[in-house]
């Protein structure tokens, strides 16, 4: 892994961190995932993430995830640019699974803080430079907290952004007065600081974020869309006015107990682009918590097409 590739285009717009309908077995449904592609894509989306959170990117197997990237890569066509999760716990697991993908030449790929152990600021830094260092693909460094328990924080951050073959840095930690601060200090004209936060997505955009990744805008891509566009033109009376129909979407998983990834899938299904079946361990939403998330879509009138 010693050539670069060139960074071809830089990280901005709307990538929806794309789910991966499956069969009541587990197996991949590929008909609805080309569906659901064809949706984003069509709608006009910049980019997709491939096997990330919201796609359970941590619970398929490597020949799924080489799947998945190779439906959505087959669907988009080339319109969009690819940006493919690995999100394995070591350095040298993500090495092994760069090696392992090198033949799908995604765009990008994206790498967390490591997780289960405990490490330090100054290890995640080692993590993300050998990373960087040796990956002929760009890297995207994803900030989450919540499930690798290992944060980055403001100074970790602010060095990241500064190393070579890092493109850009997804923020889903919620702590937008940390994000804020990194986002106002400056950055490398090539370097894309993006939003991973769906009632952030507004605050972010007006102080000057690239971009958006979105697991919600699943169900509901058009506000998201909508939303980028207004930043891009100055409108900022009306990037507001946007955020308020997403935080209305957000229902969707209010309503199922904040259970994130369930919730996006019962819905995308009510939508007819997916199953609500997920990966085990992780089950499905109840039919009460069904009948609710059912109601958040009629009242944002989104019916299945």
């Amino acid at each position: 892994m010693s050539s670069k590739k060139k960074e071809k285009t830089i990280l901005h717009g709307v990538i929806p961190a794309v789910i991966t309908p499956l069969h009541k077995d587990g197996k991949i449904h590929e008909r609805l995932l080309e569906k659901q592609v064809s949706y984003l894509a069509n709608a006009g989306v910049h980019g997709f993430l491939v096997n990330g959170t919201t796609g359970e990117g941590p619970f398929l197997s490597k020949e799924e995830r080489r799947r998945t990237f190779e439906v959505v890569r087959t669907v988009s066509g080339g319109k969009q640019f690819l940006c493919l999760g690995c999100l394995q716990p070591s350095t040298d697991l993500i090495l092994d699974e760069i090696i392992a993908f090198e033949s799908l030449k995604p765009d990008f790929i994206v790498v967390t803080s490591p997780y289960y152990f405990k490490v330090s600021q100054k290890e995640i830094i080692r993590h993300i430079r050998e990373i960087a260092k040796r990956s002929p693909f760009p890297v995207i460094v994803y900030n989450i907290p919540q499930c690798t328990h290992n944060k980055i924080e403001y100074d970790a951050m602010m060095e990241i952004s500064s190393l070579e073959n890092v493109a850009g840095f997804k923020d889903s930690s919620g702590d937008f007065i940390t994000f804020s601060r990194v986002i106002l200090h400056g950055k490398r004209k090539t370097f894309s600081w993006i939003i991973g936060e769906d009632y952030l997505n507004a605050d972010s955009l007006m102080i000057g974020v690239s971009g958006i990744v979105t697991g919600l805008g699943n169900v509901w891509i058009e506000p998201y869309l909508k939303m980028y566009q207004a930043a891009q033109e100055g409108d900022l009376l009306k990037v507001p006015k946007l955020q308020e129909k997403i935080n209305k979407l957000y229902e969707v998983i209010r309503t199922a107990r904040d259970r994130g990834v369930p919730a996006i899938k019962a819905a995308t299904s009510l939508l007819g682009r997916s199953e609500k079946w997920l990966k085990a361990p992780m089950l499905p939403l109840d039919e009460e918590e069904l009948s609710r998330v059912k109601g958040v879509l009629t009242g944002l009138d989104l019916k299945a097409s």
